[in-house]
């Protein structure tokens, strides 16, 4: 017997996210684009805020005497420092397996079905049909609808 999905507002927020994807990118080609551009903006945001940590540090080591607004403490940016250097190096690594994924290319047969059985995986849950299914699903005794019905 299957087990039952986790119900966790964390977990069902992934599987929404997970489906969402699924549809918006049903192709091999779209998947190998999508995660590689995922790939690439969570290192040029860690780039950038690792950039920003270094030179405030470097700014408040230079007004050690002004009263430089801190935020943020030297001890927790320089934390924070050495594990975006380690996050950088993982998703250099992650770029490096990414680019074997991207020598791999597929027929526009095999494509066709990426999107057939992203349909199956993860239907529009904006399709009439569903809609209206899932309406009758959720429906109690006590619901507005049922007391309507003659």
């Amino acid at each position: 017997m299957a087990e039952e999905p986790c119900q966790c507002s964390d977990c069902q927020r992934f599987y929404k996210e997970h489906d969402r994807l699924i549809r918006e990118f049903p192709t091999f080609k779209q998947q190998q684009e999508l995660n590689w551009v995922s790939i690439q903006s969570f290192r040029t945001l860690c780039t950038k805020i690792t950039d920003e940590f270094q030179r405030q540090l470097i700014e408040r080591e230079s007004n050690r005497d002004s009263s430089l607004e801190e935020h943020i403490s030297d001890t927790e940016i320089t934390e924070a420092l050495d594990e975006l250097e380690s996050v950088n190096a993982y998703l250099y690594s992650i770029e490096a397996l990414m680019e074997r994924i991207f020598d791999i290319k597929i027929s526009n047969n095999i494509e066709s079905k990426f999107k057939e059985i992203a349909n199956e995986l993860a239907p529009d849950p904006l399709n009439m049909d569903r809609l209206i299914l899932n309406r009758l699903f959720h429906q109690t005794p006590d619901s507005p609808d049922k007391n309507n019905i003659n």
